[in-house]
C-alpha cells in the first residue's frame, strides 16, 4: 500500500493544527506508587537527535514553501530517538527478544509531563520499515518524529520477525503475538521514561491501522481484561482491522472477491501463518488447488493470484470449513476473533465504506457486538466512498481531533 507523502505530511499537519488548538498539557495522571526493577528492558541505543531546526528542514522539504514557516511554528520539541530491546515470548511461551523505537520530545528548558502514544504499525514488507530501523519509509521516522516533536512519547514495536527478532517468520495478523510483543514494549517503555527521569503524565493513548488496527484492538483488549490496573488507558482509536476473522475468513473462501495479487498475499500470509502457529501441519496442496500449492510450499505467501481468492481453495477444504469438520483451521480462526468483547476504554473504529482489502463488516460487527455487550463509549466511524488506502488520511485527521478532544 503507497500513501503519497505530500497528502500524508498536509493530512498530519491538520490534525496538529487541531491538536493544538486549546490543548491543556497538564499532567492528568498519577505516579506509579510501586517501582519495580526492570524485567523487561534489556537495553536502549540513541540512535537519532533531531533539533526543531533539523526537523523543520526535513519535514519542510516535502511542502510548497508558503507552508514551510507555519511547520516550524508547530514544531514544539526537539526529537531524541531510540531503539529498545525488550524481553518478551513467542506464541509458544519461549522467551525471546523483541524491538521497537522510542521517540522521546526533548528541550533545554523544563518540560511538562507529556502522555504515551503506541503505535501499532500496518504491515510491513521489509525489516528496514520496522520502527526501529528508523528507516526513512518507517512510519516511525515518517511522523512519529513530527508527533513527538509536538508533545507525545511515541512508541512504536516492531513486533515478532523485525529488528531484534527478524530471524523470527513474522506473526502476521496473529492477535496474541501482537498484542503480547506490544505489551512487553510498552513495559519496557515504562522502564525506560523512568531511568531517563522522562516526564509521563501516566496517561496512555493506542492507535493503528490495517493490521495496526487489528494490533491495536487485540492489545487493549488484552490490557483491559488481564492487566486493567497496569497502564492508564485514556483513549484508543483504530482504522480498518480485520477483527472478525471468523466471518472475514468464510467470505474469502465462500464469496467472490477481486482478483488484487498484493491483496491475495497477505489473505494467503495470515493462512500460512496459522497453519504453522497452531500446528495444524496441513500441506499447502490441502489449502490450494495447482499451480499455487506448489508455489505456497516453494515461496510461502509470495505467489501472485490475479484472481478471486475462492477459486484457488481445493473443493475438499471449502466444504471441511463449510460443514465444520475442520475443526483445527476453525479453531484457529475463531482464537483470532476479537471483535465481540465490551471495551471499556473511550474507542472510535474507522473504516472506510468501500475498502476492498479488509472488508468494513469487520469493523460494522465488533461495533454492534460491543454496543450489545453494553458499551457505551464506542463510536463507529465510517467513511463513506473510500477504500483502504484513501481512508487513510480521514483516519488520521479524526484520530487526531478524537485524542485532542480528551486532552
Amino acid at each position: 500500500m503507497t500513501i503519497n507523502r505530500k497528502e500524508f505530511l498536509l493530512s498530519l499537519l491538520l490534525a496538529v493544527t487541531v491538536l493544538f488548538s486549546g490543548c491543556d498539557t497538564a499532567n492528568k495522571g498519577t505516579d506509579d506508587p510501586k517501582p519495580e526493577p526492570d524485567t523487561y528492558l534489556v537495553s536502549s541505543d540513541e540512535e537519532a537527535s533531531l533539533t526543531k531546526t533539523q526537523l523543520a528542514a526535513q519535514i519542510g522539504q516535502q511542502f510548497p514553501a508558503q507552508y514551510q514557516n507555519l511547520v516550524a511554528v508547530l514544531l514544539k520539541y526537539d526529537v531524541k530517538v531510540y531503539k529498545l530491546v525488550y524481553n518478551t515470548k513467542l506464541p509458544d511461551g519461549t522467551a525471546t527478544k523483541a524491538s521497537g523505537a522510542i521517540l522521546v520530545p526533548t528541550s533545554t528548558t523544563t518540560m511538562p509531563a507529556v502522555p504515551m502514544l503506541s503505535q501499532q504499525h500496518g504491515t510491513i514488507l521489509s525489516d528496514t520499515d520496522a520502527p526501529s530501523n528508523f528507516g526513512p519509509n518507517s512510519e516511525a521516522a515518517f511522523g512519529g518524529t513530527l508527533f513527538a516533536s509536538i508533545g507525545f512519547i511515541m512508541v512504536c514495536p516492531d513486533y515478532i520477525g523485525y529488528g531484534e527478532s527478524k530471524a523470527i517468520p513474522h506473526t502476521y495478523e496473529h492477535r496474541e503475538s501482537l498484542a503480547t510483543a506490544s505489551l512487553d514494549m510498552l513495559r519496557a517503555a515504562k522502564e525506560f521514561v523512568k531511568a531517563k527521569s522522562i516526564k509521563w503524565d501516566n496517561r496512555l493513548f493506542l492507535s493503528g491501522y490495517s493490521e495496526g488496527g487489528f494490533a491495536t484492538m487485540s492489545l487493549q483488549k488484552k490490557i483491559e481484561e488481564e492487566f486493567p490496573t497496569e497502564f492508564t488507558l485514556t483513549a484508543s482509536s483504530m482504522g480498518a482491522g480485520a477483527y472478525h476473522k471468523s466471518a472475514f475468513m468464510n467470505y474469502i473462501i465462500n464469496q467472490k472477491t477481486h482478483g488484487i495479487a498484493a491483496y491475495n498475499r497477505l489473505y494467503l500470509w495470515t493462512m500460512i501463518t496459522y497453519n504453522n502457529l497452531y500446528k495444524l501441519n496441513k500441506p499447502m496442496s490441502y489449502y490450494l488447488k495447482e499451480p499455487y500449492a506448489t508455489q505456497a510450499t516453494q515461496n510461502g505467501y509470495n505467489v501472485t493470484i490475479n484472481t478471486s481468492i475462492s477459486d484457488i481453495f481445493t473443493d475438499s477444504f471449502k466444504k471441511a470449513v463449510n460443514d465444520g469438520t475442520d475443526t483445527g483451521f476453525l479453531n484457529a480462526i475463531k482464537d483470532n476473533d476479537v471483535y465481540d468483547w465490551k471495551p471499556k476504554t473511550p474507542t472510535y473504529l474507522y473504516h472506510g465504506k468501500s475498502d476492498n482489502l479488509v472488508f468494513f463488516f469487520n469493523t460494522q460487527d465488533a461495533y454492534d457486538a460491543m454496543r450489545k455487550r453494553g458499551a457505551t463509549n464506542v463510536e463507529i466511524k465510517p467513511i463513506e466512498g473510500k477504500d483502504h488506502s484513501t481512508a487513510i488520511m480521514d483516519y488520521l485527521l479524526g484520530t487526531y481531533a478524537y485524542f485532542t478532544s480528551i486532552l
